[in-house]
């Protein structure tokens, strides 16, 4: 199948590009399509990585429809005759990278996960100590090392820029008390649900971030679901606590842009097809351990 940079829906309105997906107004409800865009350090490249689109919408329905107990989501209709019966103008640019969802007002925070210490938490750990964020953290983390239990951090959604982790009181601040204790029982019950599956097939899922909305009905769980672009696999017979982990995620990407002296402005640069592919096969891979699939829809 080709690359899909921007998704095609004459027919329909465009009610938001994002990093990677279009969003389309049904009426009643939304059609919702992930691209192939990819972006680093913020910035979208010129093109995009084979199969990402797919991989992040049927991974993200693999753990919608598993752990549906835990809460209600957004999905309404995921199977292609029911999109073909939905959507006018339905063509094999939309397959395999398709949903409709329910609409939902988003809410103005990222729900975040951690079993273990890595990335921002780790930089601010370091930097100021295992009570930042009102946390009460174990002293001498290591990069890698798994927590005593799960945490949960809300961050604030930057409009440009990373996302900034807030104690929980901010949560609070932003969405009531009520929202913020529901979306933060929430997020650890699927953090731990998912852990344990990862763990089944030999996968860490040391964070996750997750987004919930409300709607006429309440709180619904949104966006995406535990894929490569919002969470930190790593495989667990190669995790050595003490630096960086490998991830399933785009890091040859990140790499490569690093050593190549791109100033991390915009535009983002075009990128070798070896890198797209070394890109496209760690996302793969992960949807394959993950979900027991051997190919995508």
């Amino acid at each position: 199948m080709p690359v899909v940079l921007a998704a095609e829906c004459p027919s329909l309105p465009l009610v938001h590009r994002g990093k990677v997906r279009d969003t389309f107004d049904l009426g009643d409800a939304y059609l919702l399509v992930a691209t192939d865009r990819v972006s680093a350090f913020d910035v979208v490249m010129e093109n995009g990585v084979p199969d990402k689109g797919r991989v992040l919408t049927q991974m993200s329905t693999f753990w919608f429809d598993r752990l549906a107990w835990v809460c209600p989501h957004h999905l309404l209709a995921t199977d292609e005759d029911s999109l073909r019966g939905r959507v006018p103008g339905w063509g094999p640019g939309l397959q395999g990278r398709s949903v409709v969802v329910r609409k939902a007002r988003p809410l103005p925070i990222e729900c975040v996960a951690r079993g273990f210490i890595a990335g921002s938490l780790y930089k601010q750990v370091r930097a100021e100590g295992g009570r930042t964020l009102g946390l009460d953290l174990p002293d001498g983390l290591r990069d890698g090392d798994r927590l005593p239990e799960p945490i949960f951090t809300p961050a604030t959604k930057a409009q440009e820029g990373h996302d900034e982790n807030v104690p929980f009181a901010r949560a609070v601040d932003l969405v009531g008390r009520e929202v913020a204790e529901t979306v933060r029982e929430w997020t650890l019950q699927l953090y731990r649900q998912a852990a344990a599956h990862a763990e089944s097939v030999g996968l860490i899922l040391a964070d996750t971030k997750f987004e919930f909305g409300l709607t006429d009905d309440g709180l619904v769980w949104i966006d995406e679901a535990l894929t490569p672009d919002s969470s930190r696999y790593w495989e667990a017979a190669h995790w050595r606590p003490g630096g960086p982990q490998p991830s399933f995620d785009k890091q040859p990407l990140r790499d490569y842009l690093e050593a190549s002296g791109w100033d991390k402005r915009p535009p983002g640069p075009r990128l070798p097809e070896e890198v797209l592919e070394a890109t496209r096969e760690r996302y793969v891979e992960a949807f394959r351990r993950v979900t027991g699939r051997s190919e995508l829809a």
